[in-house]
């Protein structure tokens, strides 16, 4: 039987072209053949209309078979993309639970399963293939996201994906830039430039080609704006270069880097009376927030025969994040000192990470009777160093400023190595069932040493001497049963976990105690599900999900004389629900006709996640766990002719708590109640009319809808932060 996922229109390149071997054999010359399938291949055109495919059974040295994925095409996203809109690029994987509260597309928030969208921090967030958090065990937030105008493509992995990436219980979601490997020739430029709402600039351009045995790519990315809100003022910009050597056929090897400076106002929160009335308003004028990122990588790939292919990459994070404001509840106003005639000191916050690491892999496809089987392992090193300087105190005035008078109380120094070594193995029992079971091998160790801040004589209040050193193993199988040549039967369950955050080892020793006993959080996935694709017209994917979340962190207070707060594992949460997705072309399905397309589309996810009755937090248990809506839907039509592409998208949210003790009536000051329901609907037309020059436009929250999707107790807030209201934006591109 043929397997294939094929869609070709104006031919960008093969992004894979990996399964297994072509092969048939027979038994007899008639009637009993055994059927082999042909590679899953994956061809995406620049003139395709599809954004959503299914990744292949292997992709490089990874396997994907058995595991609930997605892989979002960015070139044909009906969206705005260059302000990471994520509602419009993740609208058609499931159940994607998005924080809308940067109107810049500097920090995007994503999670699913009932995490928390907190800078995307349950998921293991990847670029080509590395990690690019502040440190992915410690303190995983994603400050850096590469601005989407340079991504090609976005790999999203749940469940089984922990045996191959790590630490997280979301997920993966790899953004894989732009290479310029489709480019043929010595030399091509590419540029594209767009205008929008509050004074949006975008401008992208590009370079790459091709010259004997070297291939290069290069480009530049420049966005600011002054934001839909008061006070919310933004620039970016962003070089990555890219050269590849081929020393043979079978050898290359690529040098890369990205750097990134940031630099944004933050508007702060407001109360929901304020949030009702006037949603652009701010009460904050001299919050600012910089992160400066830098991502150098040396990729090797060696196929080695035929049925043997290996990847081995070095990289690095160095990354500093720097936060200068006024972070008082937004009830305290942030006015000129009548004693003083000067505004208030600001709270200046510093942090430096340095990371290093290397992950080295190798597949191979083997025999066992008949069947080929395919064997994937490697194995990682990673050592990193986050310094942090806090409570400084800042200036008195309103731009960005970051010098401190004095010592910052906060000085304290995080340090997390890690070594790993993983196997996943593909059991082709027959020609229609897979069977795929892995194991992962960690570990960790972290440590935290510094100062704490100061006790009211002036002496200095040194961190609990803490140092964590454990390993563990994680298992995992997976199976694919295939109904037909292009449907499958696919479900895993595999163990995943989070590593205790830096935070949980940064305990005030006046007030907390860290318990000794103090566990990383672990759980697993289970998924399973029917996806696949009906001739042209038809493709989808739908599953049902189960995960336990145990030995969650928390702090609890615990009686005696005196009474102290324990920071200890306080028990687990358990999430299960539904993640579909349904894409029909009915132009297809009833016509003939090649100039027209009719595309209606919808993704709807389902979470039931509660806090378990063994939590020893007596005030959650049972409870809704937080950020958490149970409905997310995502849908819309497309309806083109020839090369214009005109799309409907509505996403539409359900009501979810912002605390774990389910308070419904807001706080006066915003900080802690209820996320109300919210329902958004997006216009993007598209033209190409050419293979080099396009042009997109849109319309965002056409109906202007009053909504919010997060309350911050601190920054960037605090206070309920609101979503953008209506924007629009135009953008044109063109290649030489």
């Amino acid at each position: 039987m043929l397997r294939k996922v094929l869609t070709l229109a104006g031919i960008i390149g093969v992004l894979h072209a990996e399964a297994q071997e072509v092969k048939k054999i027979f038994h007899d010359d008639s009637t009993n053949p055994v059927h082999k399938y042909l590679p899953d291949i994956t061809v995406v055109g620049r003139n395709s209309k599809s954004d959503y495919q299914q990744m292949p059974e292997v992709v490089g040295t990874s396997i994907y078979a058995g595991k609930k994925n997605a892989l979002i095409v960015l070139d044909n996203v009906q969206g705005n993309v260059v302000t990471n809109n994520m509602r419009q690029v993740l609208a058609k994987v499931p159940g994607v639970h998005i924080w809308e509260s940067d109107p810049s597309g500097i920090q995007i928030g994503i999670a699913a399963r009932g995490l928390s969208p907190n800078r995307s921090w349950e998921f293991n967030i990847r670029q080509n293939g590395y990690d690019i958090a502040a440190d992915p065990f410690g303190y995983p937030e994603a400050y850096y996201n590469p601005q989407l105008q340079a991504v090609q493509r976005i790999e999203v992995v749940r469940g089984q994906g922990s045996l191959q990436y790590g630490p997280q219980f979301g997920g993966l979601v790899n953004y894989i830039l732009r290479n310029g490997s489709e480019i043929n020739k010595k030399f091509e430029f590419e540029t594209q430039q767009t205008v929008g709402s509050n004074a949006l600039f975008n401008s992208y351009n590009a370079i790459g080609g091709k010259t004997g045995k070297w291939h290069y790519y290069t480009f530049f990315d420049h966005r600011n704006g002054d934001g839909w809100r008061n006070n919310s003022r933004y620039y970016t910009n962003a070089g990555f270069g890219t050269a590849t050597y081929y020393f043979s056929p079978k050898f290359s090897l690529t040098a890369e880097v990205m750097r990134s400076h940031i630099r944004s106002q933050q508007p702060g929160g407001l109360t929901d009376n304020q949030v009702q009335d006037n949603p652009t308003q701010s009460l904050r004028s001299r919050n600012w927030f910089d992160i400066t990122w830098t991502t150098p990588a040396l990729i090797a790939n060696y196929q080695v025969n035929e049925y043997t292919k290996w990847n081995t990459k070095l990289f690095a994070t160095m990354g500093d994040r720097n936060s200068v404001g006024f972070l008082q509840s937004i009830l305290t106003a942030d006015s000129i000192n009548a004693a003083t005639r000067e505004y208030n000191n600001r709270v200046v916050n510093i942090d430096q990470y340095r990371n290093y690491g290397l992950e080295s892999r190798i597949i191979t496809n083997y025999h066992l009777g008949k069947m080929e089987n395919t064997f994937s392992g490697g194995i990682r090193l990673y050592t990193g160093t986050t310094w942090r300087r806090a409570d400084g105190k800042g200036t008195t005035g309103t731009d960005y400023d970051v010098s401190v008078t004095g010592n910052y109380p906060r000085d304290v120094e995080f340090d997390s190595k890690n070594a790993a070594v993983f196997a996943e193995n593909i059991f082709r029992v027959t020609s229609r069932l897979l069977i795929i079971p892995g194991i992962r091998y960690e570990w960790l160790e972290g440590t935290a040493s510094g100062r704490n801040g100061y006790a009211a004589g002036g002496a200095e209040i040194l961190l609990q001497n803490i140092s964590r050193s454990r390993s563990f193993l994680l298992a995992g199988i997976g199976a694919e049963y295939h109904v037909s040549g292009t449907t499958e039967l696919y479900g895993n369950i595999t163990q995943a976990y989070r590593p205790i955050q830096f935070a949980n080892l940064q305990a005030p020793p006046t007030t907390d105690v860290v318990d000794q006993d103090l566990k990383d959080s672990k759980g697993y996935n289970i998924d399973l599900g029917y996806r696949g694709k009906i001739k042209n017209y038809l493709q989808f994917d739908v599953s049902v999900y189960y995960l336990q979340y145990n030995n969650r962190i928390g702090t609890i207070t615990v009686s005696g004389t005196p009474s102290y707060r324990l920071i200890t594992n306080v028990g687990g949460s358990t999430s299960k629900g539904i993640e579909s997705y349904v894409e029909f072309n009915p132009w297809r399905a009833f016509t003939k006709s090649t100039k027209g397309d009719i595309i209606l589309f919808g993704s709807y996810g389902y979470t039931h996640a509660r806090y378990g009755n063994d939590h020893k937090d007596a005030s959650t248990k049972g409870k809704k766990v937080e950020n958490a809506p149970e409905h997310i839907f995502r849908g819309g039509i497309s309806a083109g002719y020839k090369n214009v592409l005109l799309t409907t998208q509505v996403s539409y949210v359900g009501e979810t708590f912002s605390d774990a003790n389910n308070t419904v009536t807001p706080t006066a000051n915003g900080n802690t109640g209820l996320i109300p329901s919210y329902t958004i609907t997006d216009l993007t037309l598209t033209c190409k009319f050419s293979k080099g020059l396009n042009v997109k436009a849109g319309v965002n929250n056409l109906f202007d809808e009053k909504y919010f999707t997060r309350r911050a107790g601190g920054y960037p807030g605090p206070g309920a932060l609101p979503g953008d209201g209506r924007t629009f934006f135009v953008s044109v591109g063109a290649k030489f």
